[in-house]
């Protein structure tokens, strides 16, 4: 599985592979104790290969480890948050 980065300047975790860009972004306001992640997306011809997952774990596990609380106004995060991800 390639690797996730994460970009705070610009509020993401992307996986880069073969020229295209995956991508979570979530929103934080600064001295809050909320994240919200608001949008994942993986180009048409890298779907079905677990990046989405990926990438939300990865985001999921960052968010945890902060303290922060969790709200997903992305469906498919939320989806997998009720999964017990």
């Amino acid at each position: 599985m390639p690797d996730v980065q994460h970009q705070p300047e610009h509020h993401r975790f992307v996986i880069e592979m073969d020229g295209e860009t995956s991508s979570l972004t979530y929103h934080h306001p600064q001295g809050s104790s909320q994240v919200d992640f608001d949008h994942t997306f993986v180009p048409p011809a890298l779907r079905h290969h677990g990046l989405a997952r990926q990438l939300v774990d990865t985001g999921l596990a960052w968010a945890r480890e902060q303290g922060y609380d969790i709200h997903a106004s992305c469906s498919y995060v939320d989806a997998v948050i009720k999964r017990g991800g």
